[in-house]
Protein backbone atom coordinates (compact mmCIF):
# COMPACT_ATOMS: atom_id res chain seq x y z
CA UNK A 1 0.00 0.00 0.00
CA UNK A 2 1.35 3.42 -0.96
CA UNK A 3 1.38 6.44 1.35
CA UNK A 4 -1.57 7.91 -0.54
CA UNK A 5 -3.54 4.65 -0.45
CA UNK A 6 -3.35 4.70 3.34
CA UNK A 7 -4.97 8.13 3.71
CA UNK A 8 -7.50 8.29 0.85
CA UNK A 9 -10.82 7.05 2.25
CA UNK A 10 -14.31 6.72 0.75
CA UNK A 11 -15.27 10.36 1.28
CA UNK A 12 -12.10 12.24 2.22
CA UNK A 13 -8.42 12.11 3.13
CA UNK A 14 -7.51 11.26 6.71
CA UNK A 15 -4.44 10.05 8.60
CA UNK A 16 -2.07 10.62 11.48
CA UNK A 17 0.40 13.53 11.29
CA UNK A 18 3.22 13.31 10.38
CA UNK A 19 3.40 9.49 10.16
CA UNK A 20 0.76 9.15 7.42
CA UNK A 21 0.14 12.73 6.28
CA UNK A 22 2.84 15.37 5.99
CA UNK A 23 3.48 18.58 4.07
CA UNK A 24 4.95 16.83 1.03
CA UNK A 25 1.84 14.71 0.64
CA UNK A 26 -0.42 17.71 1.26
CA UNK A 27 1.43 19.60 -1.50
CA UNK A 28 1.03 16.65 -3.88
CA UNK A 29 -2.67 16.44 -3.04
CA UNK A 30 -2.95 20.15 -3.81
CA UNK A 31 -1.45 19.52 -7.23
CA UNK A 32 -3.83 16.60 -7.75
CA UNK A 33 -6.88 18.59 -6.69
CA UNK A 34 -5.99 21.58 -8.87
CA UNK A 35 -5.63 19.39 -11.94
CA UNK A 36 -8.80 17.46 -11.15
CA UNK A 37 -10.77 20.69 -10.67
CA UNK A 38 -9.45 21.99 -13.97
CA UNK A 39 -10.43 18.78 -15.78
CA UNK A 40 -13.89 18.88 -14.21
CA UNK A 41 -14.40 22.47 -15.38
CA UNK A 42 -13.33 21.60 -18.93
CA UNK A 43 -15.73 18.65 -18.99
CA UNK A 44 -18.55 21.03 -18.03
CA UNK A 45 -17.46 23.62 -20.60
CA UNK A 46 -16.60 25.94 -17.75
CA UNK A 47 -13.43 27.39 -16.27
CA UNK A 48 -11.79 27.42 -12.86
CA UNK A 49 -9.46 30.15 -11.61
CA UNK A 50 -9.30 29.78 -7.84
CA UNK A 51 -9.63 27.33 -4.96
CA UNK A 52 -10.90 28.22 -1.48
CA UNK A 53 -9.11 26.67 1.50
CA UNK A 54 -10.05 26.57 5.20
CA UNK A 55 -8.79 24.66 8.22
CA UNK A 56 -9.87 23.65 11.68
CA UNK A 57 -7.99 24.28 14.94
CA UNK A 58 -5.69 21.23 14.84
CA UNK A 59 -2.04 22.18 15.43
CA UNK A 60 -0.98 20.67 12.08
CA UNK A 61 -3.65 22.46 10.08
CA UNK A 62 -1.78 25.65 9.27
CA UNK A 63 1.25 23.82 7.85
CA UNK A 64 -0.74 21.25 5.90
CA UNK A 65 -3.16 23.77 4.40
CA UNK A 66 -0.25 26.04 3.41
CA UNK A 67 1.49 23.14 1.67
CA UNK A 68 -1.74 22.19 -0.10
CA UNK A 69 -2.20 25.80 -1.22
CA UNK A 70 1.36 25.78 -2.55
CA UNK A 71 0.51 22.71 -4.64
CA UNK A 72 -2.60 24.36 -6.05
CA UNK A 73 -0.69 27.53 -6.90
CA UNK A 74 2.06 25.54 -8.66
CA UNK A 75 -0.64 24.47 -11.12
CA UNK A 76 -1.51 28.08 -11.90
CA UNK A 77 -4.69 28.42 -9.85
CA UNK A 78 -5.21 31.17 -7.30
CA UNK A 79 -5.88 30.30 -3.66
CA UNK A 80 -8.28 32.14 -1.35
CA UNK A 81 -7.28 31.31 2.22
CA UNK A 82 -10.26 31.55 4.58
CA UNK A 83 -8.16 30.74 7.63
CA UNK A 84 -9.93 29.06 10.55
CA UNK A 85 -13.44 27.91 9.77
CA UNK A 86 -16.01 25.17 10.09
CA UNK A 87 -16.66 22.70 7.29
CA UNK A 88 -20.06 24.22 6.58
CA UNK A 89 -18.39 27.65 6.28
CA UNK A 90 -16.10 26.14 3.63
CA UNK A 91 -19.11 24.73 1.77
CA UNK A 92 -20.77 28.15 1.96
CA UNK A 93 -17.63 29.72 0.48
CA UNK A 94 -17.50 27.16 -2.33
CA UNK A 95 -21.16 27.68 -3.12
CA UNK A 96 -21.29 31.45 -2.88
CA UNK A 97 -17.99 31.97 -4.71
CA UNK A 98 -18.66 29.14 -7.19
CA UNK A 99 -15.16 27.80 -6.59
CA UNK A 100 -13.70 24.40 -5.69
CA UNK A 101 -12.76 24.10 -2.02
CA UNK A 102 -10.94 22.03 0.56
CA UNK A 103 -11.36 21.90 4.30
CA UNK A 104 -8.43 20.66 6.36
CA UNK A 105 -9.95 18.69 9.21
CA UNK A 106 -10.16 15.23 10.71
CA UNK A 107 -13.64 15.98 12.07
CA UNK A 108 -14.21 13.94 15.24
CA UNK A 109 -10.93 11.99 15.12
CA UNK A 110 -8.29 12.38 17.88
CA UNK A 111 -5.70 15.16 17.92
CA UNK A 112 -2.95 13.25 16.10
CA UNK A 113 -5.14 13.04 12.97
CA UNK A 114 -5.75 15.51 10.20
CA UNK A 115 -7.17 15.29 6.72
CA UNK A 116 -9.09 17.03 3.97
CA UNK A 117 -12.66 17.21 2.70
CA UNK A 118 -13.05 18.30 -0.93
CA UNK A 119 -15.78 19.87 -3.01
CA UNK A 120 -16.04 21.24 -6.52
CA UNK A 121 -17.49 24.60 -7.54
CA UNK A 122 -20.95 25.10 -6.07
CA UNK A 123 -20.06 22.81 -3.12
CA UNK A 124 -20.56 19.72 -5.29
CA UNK A 125 -19.30 16.65 -3.39
CA UNK A 126 -16.12 14.76 -4.19
CA UNK A 127 -16.06 11.13 -3.07
CA UNK A 128 -14.53 7.82 -4.02
CA UNK A 129 -16.70 7.54 -7.13
CA UNK A 130 -16.71 11.22 -7.98
CA UNK A 131 -13.08 12.21 -8.17
CA UNK A 132 -11.06 11.14 -5.13
CA UNK A 133 -9.40 8.33 -7.06
CA UNK A 134 -8.44 10.78 -9.81
CA UNK A 135 -7.00 13.25 -7.27
CA UNK A 136 -4.94 10.44 -5.75
CA UNK A 137 -3.73 9.34 -9.18
CA UNK A 138 -2.50 12.83 -10.12
CA UNK A 139 -0.99 13.38 -6.67
CA UNK A 140 0.91 10.12 -6.99
CA UNK A 141 2.25 11.15 -10.38
CA UNK A 142 3.32 14.53 -9.00
CA UNK A 143 5.46 12.81 -6.36
CA UNK A 144 7.55 11.31 -9.16
CA UNK A 145 7.80 14.62 -11.02
CA UNK A 146 5.46 13.45 -13.78
CA UNK A 147 3.05 16.39 -13.51
CA UNK A 148 4.01 19.55 -15.33
CA UNK A 149 3.76 22.77 -13.34
CA UNK A 150 2.37 26.05 -14.62
CA UNK A 151 4.78 28.63 -15.96
CA UNK A 152 3.22 31.26 -13.70
CA UNK A 153 2.07 30.26 -10.21
CA UNK A 154 -1.30 31.32 -8.90
CA UNK A 155 -1.75 34.06 -6.32
CA UNK A 156 -2.57 33.78 -2.63
CA UNK A 157 -5.17 36.02 -0.96
CA UNK A 158 -7.03 35.97 2.35
CA UNK A 159 -10.71 36.49 3.00
CA UNK A 160 -12.90 36.50 6.12
CA UNK A 161 -16.39 35.14 5.43
CA UNK A 162 -17.52 34.57 9.02
CA UNK A 163 -20.09 37.38 9.10
CA UNK A 164 -21.46 36.49 5.67
CA UNK A 165 -21.72 32.84 6.68
CA UNK A 166 -23.51 33.71 9.93
CA UNK A 167 -26.04 35.82 8.03
CA UNK A 168 -26.57 32.96 5.57
CA UNK A 169 -27.29 30.51 8.41
CA UNK A 170 -29.79 32.90 10.01
CA UNK A 171 -31.61 33.27 6.68
CA UNK A 172 -33.06 29.75 7.06
CA UNK A 173 -35.44 30.76 9.86
CA UNK A 174 -38.06 33.42 10.47
CA UNK A 175 -36.26 35.62 12.99
CA UNK A 176 -39.51 37.32 14.03
CA UNK A 177 -40.95 34.14 15.61
CA UNK A 178 -37.94 33.24 17.74
CA UNK A 179 -38.45 33.46 21.50
CA UNK A 180 -35.78 33.92 24.20
CA UNK A 181 -34.76 30.31 24.76
CA UNK A 182 -31.72 29.39 26.84
CA UNK A 183 -29.17 27.38 24.87
CA UNK A 184 -26.02 25.59 25.99
CA UNK A 185 -23.58 24.67 23.21
CA UNK A 186 -20.70 22.25 23.82
CA UNK A 187 -18.27 22.96 21.00
CA UNK A 188 -15.65 20.49 22.34
CA UNK A 189 -12.75 22.91 21.69
CA UNK A 190 -13.62 22.59 18.00
CA UNK A 191 -14.63 25.08 15.33
CA UNK A 192 -18.05 25.57 16.86
CA UNK A 193 -16.24 27.87 19.29
CA UNK A 194 -15.78 30.28 16.38
CA UNK A 195 -18.96 29.92 14.33
CA UNK A 196 -21.65 29.33 16.99
CA UNK A 197 -21.20 32.71 18.78
CA UNK A 198 -21.08 34.47 15.41
CA UNK A 199 -24.42 32.99 14.34
CA UNK A 200 -26.14 33.51 17.70
CA UNK A 201 -24.82 37.04 18.27
CA UNK A 202 -27.92 38.80 16.93
CA UNK A 203 -30.52 36.20 17.95
CA UNK A 204 -32.84 36.45 20.98
CA UNK A 205 -31.34 33.39 22.65
CA UNK A 206 -29.30 33.19 25.79
CA UNK A 207 -26.14 31.29 24.80
CA UNK A 208 -23.64 29.54 27.05
CA UNK A 209 -20.69 27.98 25.24
CA UNK A 210 -18.87 25.08 26.88
CA UNK A 211 -15.26 24.39 25.88
CA UNK A 212 -15.31 27.22 23.36
CA UNK A 213 -11.52 27.69 23.22
CA UNK A 214 -10.12 26.50 19.89
CA UNK A 215 -7.75 23.72 20.92
CA UNK A 216 -7.01 20.85 18.56
CA UNK A 217 -5.59 18.76 21.40
CA UNK A 218 -9.16 18.39 22.79
CA UNK A 219 -8.28 18.85 26.48
CA UNK A 220 -11.82 18.32 27.80
CA UNK A 221 -13.29 15.42 25.80
CA UNK A 222 -13.18 14.04 22.23
CA UNK A 223 -15.13 16.06 19.67
CA UNK A 224 -17.28 13.06 18.77
CA UNK A 225 -20.83 13.71 20.02
CA UNK A 226 -22.28 10.49 18.60
CA UNK A 227 -20.66 8.79 21.63
CA UNK A 228 -22.88 9.40 24.69
CA UNK A 229 -19.86 9.74 27.00
CA UNK A 230 -18.81 12.87 25.10
CA UNK A 231 -22.13 14.62 25.73
CA UNK A 232 -22.23 13.84 29.47
CA UNK A 233 -20.94 17.30 30.48
CA UNK A 234 -23.48 19.00 28.22
CA UNK A 235 -26.39 16.92 29.46
CA UNK A 236 -25.45 17.68 33.05
CA UNK A 237 -25.02 21.41 32.40
CA UNK A 238 -28.37 21.74 30.59
CA UNK A 239 -30.17 20.34 33.63
CA UNK A 240 -28.10 22.35 36.15
CA UNK A 241 -28.63 25.64 34.35
CA UNK A 242 -32.29 25.10 33.50
CA UNK A 243 -31.57 25.57 29.81
CA UNK A 244 -34.12 24.78 27.12
CA UNK A 245 -31.76 23.06 24.67
CA UNK A 246 -28.27 21.64 24.49
CA UNK A 247 -26.24 21.53 21.27
CA UNK A 248 -23.24 19.20 20.87
CA UNK A 249 -20.99 19.91 17.88
CA UNK A 250 -18.22 17.78 16.44
CA UNK A 251 -14.69 19.02 15.74
CA UNK A 252 -15.34 20.73 12.41
CA UNK A 253 -18.86 21.79 13.51
CA UNK A 254 -20.76 20.38 10.55
CA UNK A 255 -22.73 17.96 12.76
CA UNK A 256 -24.90 18.67 15.78
CA UNK A 257 -26.67 16.49 18.32
CA UNK A 258 -29.47 17.97 20.41
CA UNK A 259 -30.23 17.52 24.10
CA UNK A 260 -33.61 18.35 25.63
CA UNK A 261 -34.22 20.28 28.86
CA UNK A 262 -34.21 17.04 30.85
CA UNK A 263 -30.69 16.23 29.65
CA UNK A 264 -31.83 13.50 27.26
CA UNK A 265 -30.31 13.38 23.79
CA UNK A 266 -32.22 13.22 20.52
CA UNK A 267 -31.22 10.77 17.81
CA UNK A 268 -30.32 12.01 14.35
CA UNK A 269 -33.55 10.42 13.10
CA UNK A 270 -35.69 12.39 15.56
CA UNK A 271 -33.95 15.63 14.62
CA UNK A 272 -34.37 14.81 10.92
CA UNK A 273 -38.10 14.26 11.43
CA UNK A 274 -38.54 17.51 13.40
CA UNK A 275 -36.70 19.52 10.74
CA UNK A 276 -38.58 17.81 7.90
CA UNK A 277 -41.94 18.62 9.51
CA UNK A 278 -41.00 22.25 9.98
CA UNK A 279 -39.74 22.66 6.44
CA UNK A 280 -42.76 20.92 4.90
CA UNK A 281 -45.18 23.06 6.89
CA UNK A 282 -43.58 26.07 5.23
CA UNK A 283 -42.89 24.42 1.84
CA UNK A 284 -45.63 21.82 1.26
CA UNK A 285 -45.19 19.07 -1.30
CA UNK A 286 -41.39 19.05 -1.30
CA UNK A 287 -39.14 15.99 -1.41
CA UNK A 288 -37.17 14.96 1.69
CA UNK A 289 -34.17 12.61 1.62
CA UNK A 290 -33.37 10.18 4.43
CA UNK A 291 -30.76 7.46 4.53
CA UNK A 292 -31.73 3.85 5.04
CA UNK A 293 -30.71 3.60 8.69
CA UNK A 294 -33.01 6.44 9.71
CA UNK A 295 -36.09 5.48 11.70
CA UNK A 296 -39.23 4.57 9.77
CA UNK A 297 -40.78 7.48 11.63
CA UNK A 298 -38.94 9.89 9.30
CA UNK A 299 -40.72 8.70 6.15
CA UNK A 300 -44.03 8.55 8.04
CA UNK A 301 -43.66 12.14 9.24
CA UNK A 302 -42.74 13.34 5.75
CA UNK A 303 -45.87 11.75 4.28
CA UNK A 304 -48.06 13.08 7.09
CA UNK A 305 -46.83 16.60 6.35
CA UNK A 306 -47.52 16.27 2.63
CA UNK A 307 -43.98 15.59 1.45
CA UNK A 308 -42.35 12.84 -0.57
CA UNK A 309 -39.73 10.74 1.27
CA UNK A 310 -36.83 9.29 -0.71
CA UNK A 311 -34.56 6.63 0.83
CA UNK A 312 -30.83 6.62 -0.01
CA UNK A 313 -27.56 4.98 0.83
CA UNK A 314 -25.53 6.19 3.81
CA UNK A 315 -22.97 8.93 3.02
CA UNK A 316 -22.87 12.57 2.03
CA UNK A 317 -21.93 12.03 -1.62
CA UNK A 318 -24.98 9.79 -2.15
CA UNK A 319 -27.32 12.13 -0.28
CA UNK A 320 -26.15 15.16 -2.27
CA UNK A 321 -26.39 13.30 -5.58
CA UNK A 322 -29.98 12.21 -4.92
CA UNK A 323 -30.86 15.71 -3.72
CA UNK A 324 -29.59 17.08 -7.02
CA UNK A 325 -31.51 14.47 -9.01
CA UNK A 326 -34.80 14.95 -7.16
CA UNK A 327 -34.62 18.62 -6.24
CA UNK A 328 -35.13 17.66 -2.58
CA UNK A 329 -35.30 20.59 -0.18
CA UNK A 330 -33.76 18.73 2.77
CA UNK A 331 -31.91 15.54 3.62
CA UNK A 332 -31.07 13.96 6.96
CA UNK A 333 -28.87 11.15 8.22
CA UNK A 334 -29.07 9.22 11.48
CA UNK A 335 -25.44 10.26 12.08
CA UNK A 336 -26.58 13.91 12.47
CA UNK A 337 -25.63 15.24 9.06
CA UNK A 338 -28.39 17.56 7.80
CA UNK A 339 -28.41 18.83 4.21
CA UNK A 340 -30.27 21.84 2.83
CA UNK A 341 -31.00 22.60 -0.81
CA UNK A 342 -30.57 26.32 -0.26
CA UNK A 343 -27.21 25.64 1.38
CA UNK A 344 -25.85 24.33 -1.92
CA UNK A 345 -27.16 20.89 -0.84
CA UNK A 346 -24.39 20.84 1.78
CA UNK A 347 -24.75 19.82 5.42
CA UNK A 348 -24.77 22.24 8.32
CA UNK A 349 -25.28 21.51 12.00
CA UNK A 350 -25.86 25.19 12.69
CA UNK A 351 -28.71 25.51 10.19
CA UNK A 352 -30.27 22.34 11.62
CA UNK A 353 -30.00 23.70 15.15
CA UNK A 354 -31.69 26.97 14.22
CA UNK A 355 -34.56 25.19 12.43
CA UNK A 356 -35.24 23.12 15.57
CA UNK A 357 -35.07 26.25 17.75
CA UNK A 358 -37.55 27.89 15.39
CA UNK A 359 -39.88 24.89 15.78
CA UNK A 360 -39.57 25.14 19.55
CA UNK A 361 -40.33 28.85 19.43
CA UNK A 362 -43.44 28.39 17.28
CA UNK A 363 -44.80 25.42 19.22
CA UNK A 364 -44.38 26.90 22.67
CA UNK A 365 -43.47 23.41 23.87
CA UNK A 366 -40.40 22.13 25.62
CA UNK A 367 -38.10 19.97 23.53
CA UNK A 368 -39.06 16.91 25.60
CA UNK A 369 -42.69 17.57 24.57
CA UNK A 370 -41.92 18.46 20.96
CA UNK A 371 -39.98 15.24 20.35
CA UNK A 372 -42.71 12.82 21.48
CA UNK A 373 -44.72 12.45 18.23
CA UNK A 374 -41.52 11.90 16.26
CA UNK A 375 -40.23 9.00 18.39
CA UNK A 376 -42.35 5.98 17.54
CA UNK A 377 -40.03 2.99 17.69
CA UNK A 378 -37.13 1.48 19.62
CA UNK A 379 -33.75 1.15 17.93
CA UNK A 380 -30.58 -0.79 18.62
CA UNK A 381 -28.16 2.00 17.83
CA UNK A 382 -25.33 1.14 15.47
CA UNK A 383 -23.61 -2.07 16.59
CA UNK A 384 -20.19 -2.72 15.05
CA UNK A 385 -18.93 -6.29 14.82
CA UNK A 386 -15.49 -7.29 13.56
CA UNK A 387 -15.69 -10.25 11.19
CA UNK A 388 -13.17 -11.98 8.93
CA UNK A 389 -15.30 -11.91 5.78
CA UNK A 390 -18.03 -9.23 5.85
CA UNK A 391 -19.45 -10.20 2.45
CA UNK A 392 -19.80 -13.85 3.44
CA UNK A 393 -21.56 -12.97 6.70
CA UNK A 394 -24.01 -10.71 4.87
CA UNK A 395 -24.86 -13.55 2.46
CA UNK A 396 -25.32 -15.96 5.37
CA UNK A 397 -27.69 -13.54 7.12
CA UNK A 398 -29.59 -12.92 3.87
CA UNK A 399 -30.06 -16.66 3.40
CA UNK A 400 -31.29 -17.12 6.97
CA UNK A 401 -33.96 -14.43 6.48
CA UNK A 402 -34.70 -15.40 2.88
CA UNK A 403 -38.47 -15.56 3.49
CA UNK A 404 -38.57 -11.84 4.35
CA UNK A 405 -38.44 -8.94 1.85
CA UNK A 406 -34.86 -7.70 1.31
CA UNK A 407 -32.98 -5.08 -0.64
CA UNK A 408 -29.32 -4.34 -1.34
CA UNK A 409 -29.35 -0.56 -1.67
CA UNK A 410 -26.58 -0.35 0.92
CA UNK A 411 -25.48 -3.66 2.41
CA UNK A 412 -28.50 -5.78 3.32
CA UNK A 413 -31.85 -4.49 4.55
CA UNK A 414 -34.42 -7.01 5.79
CA UNK A 415 -38.06 -6.04 6.37
CA UNK A 416 -39.68 -8.08 9.12
CA UNK A 417 -43.00 -6.25 8.95
CA UNK A 418 -43.15 -4.46 12.31
CA UNK A 419 -39.35 -4.63 12.62
CA UNK A 420 -36.40 -4.25 10.24
CA UNK A 421 -32.64 -4.19 10.18
CA UNK A 422 -29.78 -3.06 7.97
CA UNK A 423 -26.38 -4.75 7.92
CA UNK A 424 -23.69 -3.00 5.95
CA UNK A 425 -19.89 -3.22 5.75
CA UNK A 426 -17.48 -0.52 6.85
CA UNK A 427 -15.63 1.23 4.03
CA UNK A 428 -12.29 1.03 5.81
CA UNK A 429 -12.30 -1.89 8.28
CA UNK A 430 -13.46 -5.54 8.41
CA UNK A 431 -16.56 -4.48 10.33
CA UNK A 432 -20.26 -4.99 9.88
CA UNK A 433 -22.60 -2.26 11.10
CA UNK A 434 -25.99 -3.41 12.37
CA UNK A 435 -28.96 -1.07 12.83
CA UNK A 436 -32.29 -2.54 13.91
CA UNK A 437 -35.67 -1.02 14.75
CA UNK A 438 -38.73 -2.58 16.38
CA UNK A 439 -41.99 -1.44 17.98
CA UNK A 440 -40.66 -1.46 21.56
CA UNK A 441 -37.48 -1.98 23.57
CA UNK A 442 -38.22 -5.61 24.44
CA UNK A 443 -38.76 -6.64 20.84
CA UNK A 444 -35.78 -4.56 19.73
CA UNK A 445 -33.47 -6.35 22.17
CA UNK A 446 -34.83 -9.77 21.23
CA UNK A 447 -34.56 -9.21 17.47
CA UNK A 448 -31.09 -7.71 17.84
CA UNK A 449 -29.84 -10.80 19.65
CA UNK A 450 -31.48 -12.98 17.00
CA UNK A 451 -29.64 -11.22 14.16
CA UNK A 452 -26.32 -11.18 16.03
CA UNK A 453 -26.63 -14.90 16.71
CA UNK A 454 -27.12 -15.53 12.98
CA UNK A 455 -24.07 -13.36 12.23
CA UNK A 456 -21.98 -15.44 14.64
CA UNK A 457 -23.30 -18.78 13.38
Amino acid sequence: MSALDAIFKAYDVRGTVPEQLDEDLARAIGIGFAEFARQDAIARDASVHRVVVARDMRPSGERLSAAFADGVRRQGLDVVDLGLGSTDLLYFASGSMDAPGVMFTASHNPAQYNGAKFCLAGARPVGEDTGLDRIKEIASASLTGAVQQAATPGSLSHEDLLDAFAAHVRSFVDLSVLRPLEVVADTANGMGGLVVPAVFSSLPFGLEVMYGELDGTFPNHPADPIQPANTADLRRRVVESGADVGLAFDGDADRVFLVDEQGIGLSGSTTTAIIAAGILDRHPGETIIHNLICSRAVAEVVREHGGTPVRTRVGHSFIKQVMAETGAIFGGEHSAHYYFRDNYRADSGLIAALVVLEQLSVSGQTLSELRVPFERYADSGEINTRVEDPAAVIEHVAEHFAELPQDRLDGLTVDGGDWWFNLRPSNTEPLLRLNLEAPDAEQCARRTEEVRAVMAD
